[in-house]
């Protein structure tokens, strides 16, 4: 009956508050992927869908139709002894946990298939920072992806081409069309290409705050609901986090400069940035919990641990990188591959009190200026630049003491970084309250809890 279906009057239907059948949206959806949908009959009906939403059916219905609209990979056949389960943040300033977290589960039992995307506008990327690596090859065939999984128990790799094709088209035109807001399509583009994955279980952090995609909390509560229950009704059991990001998480941005925090933080861990670790290790432990890996929480938390501290975690993240190209001896000697700007520099105070706010957007739109970060998809981006020893809220300064260190090409750089991170930074003479890390949980068909 598809021949049946004219564009312009299932969007007239969208437009007027009317649902769609699952037959119009796959549609809609076949007419996205093979071209025949021109760009403005997309961006209308982007727009409709903004403007008047959709119920949970055609949410549930849309996200499969784009899963389905590429390749989906399936397990069966390489006979895993654990179950598959993936992790998926909404992005912040300093977020790089998927580097420590896929080794610490897949030291746990757990098989984790990340596929990551780059940074866009003031969020980074976790494809950026693996890219810093040298020889790191992020775009490798689905059967070579799965085969590492199945050998190393994690891969990190960005989406191709055939994975989801249907969200991408529709990505770009909402990127064009302000309609990246609307939550029925963020649950889509997301869940589109993480049960593409063939997982069995997922967690999501989705972030709130100045650095956050979702700065406003409800907005934020509601993608989280939006998407623990399409994925729950499309068969994946998840939980959604809804985490801090009012400051940078860790003590660095860039890229490269991420990845020497993520080798320290898998060789170090109790000497780790206090945040970074709490919220590894949560997400850790609801991955291994949900899945089935640990009965309890606080056994996963505990697993999530040990693998940390026992050096298997960062073993793995070692096997990862050497199978996908990388160097093989950059866990212990990072610096070696991973080098160095030519131009490294405190960031002084120009006044003593306690760090009460940090604006990490702010630091993140900062980083696009040095070419760090990006502003459309077809930048080239610098990876040496960025900063480290970022001060925490919560933390006394006094005038004159180092708030960050600046890592540049040249001065001209530096120059721009010492003027602009102290306005970056507010002190008072208060100690201010700190937020909760975590703010809530969710999970499938539950209501938010503390």
């Amino acid at each position: 009956m598809s021949e049946l279906f004219l564009p312009q009057e299932l969007i007239r239907k969208k437009r007027d508050g009317i649902s769609l059948s699952d037959p119009e949206i796959g549609y809609m959806v076949q007419g996205i992927t093979d071209g025949s949908l021109t760009d403005a009959q997309l961006g209308a009906f982007a727009m409709a869908v903004f403007k008047c939403g959709m119920t949970m059916d055609e949410r549930v219905n849309l996200t499969r139709h784009m899963m389905n609209s590429g390749e989906t990979l399936n397990w069966d056949q390489h006979n895993l002894d654990g179950p598959v389960v993936d992790k998926h943040s909404t992005g912040g300033v300093g977020d790089k946990i998927s580097l420590m977290l896929a080794p610490i589960v897949a030291s746990s039992g757990g098989y984790v298939p990340m596929i990551s995307g780059r940074g866009l506008g003031h969020t980074g990327g976790t494809l950026d920072k693996l890219e810093s690596i040298p020889g790191y090859d992020a775009t490798p065939d689905n059967s070579v992806f799965q085969s590492l999984v199945k050998k190393i128990g994690c891969a990190i790799i960005g989406q191709t081409a055939n994975l989801a094709p249907a969200d991408q088209r529709l990505y770009a035109t909402r990127d064009v069309t302000a309609t990246v807001e609307s939550i029925d399509l963020i649950t889509a583009s997301i869940l589109s290409k993480k049960l593409a994955s063939g997982l069995d279980a997922l967690v999501m952090d989705i972030k709130t705050g100045n650095g956050a995609f979702a700065a406003d909390y409800k907005m934020a509560q509601e993608l989280a609901q939006s998407i623990a229950n399409v994925s729950s009704n499309s068969g994946v059991p998840t939980s959604c986090l809804i985490t801090d990001m009012d400051q940078v998480l860790g003590h660095s941005v860039g890229n490269a400069i991420e990845v020497v925090e993520c080798i320290d933080f898998l060789k170090n861990p109790n000497n780790a940035d206090h945040r970074l670790l709490e919220l590894t290790i949560e997400l850790s432990a609801y991955m291994l919990q949900l899945s089935g890996l640990a009965s309890d929480l606080q056994t996963a938390r505990i697993k999530s641990m040990n693998a940390l501290e026992s050096g298997k975690a960062a073993s793995i993240f070692g096997k990862m990188i050497t199978e996908l190209g990388g160097p093989s001896d950059l866990m212990e000697r990072p610096e070696k591959h991973l080098k160095p700007m030519p131009v490294i520099t405190p960031i002084r105070s120009n006044s003593s009190g306690y760090i009460s706010e940090i604006d990490a957007r702010a630091i993140g739109l900062s980083m696009i200026h040095l070419k760090a970060g990006r502003t459309k998809s077809s930048d080239a981006i610098d990876h040496g630049v960025g900063l480290s020893n970022i001060v925490s809220k919560g933390q006394w300064v006094s005038k004159g003491d180092p708030i960050a260190t600046a890592h540049c090409r040249d001065q001209k750089q530096l120059d721009f970084l010492q003027l602009e991170f102290p306005s970056l930074i507010k002190l008072d003479e208060k100690e201010p309250q700190l937020p909760n890390l975590i703010k809530e949980v969710l999970s499938s068909n539950q209501d938010l809890n503390s």
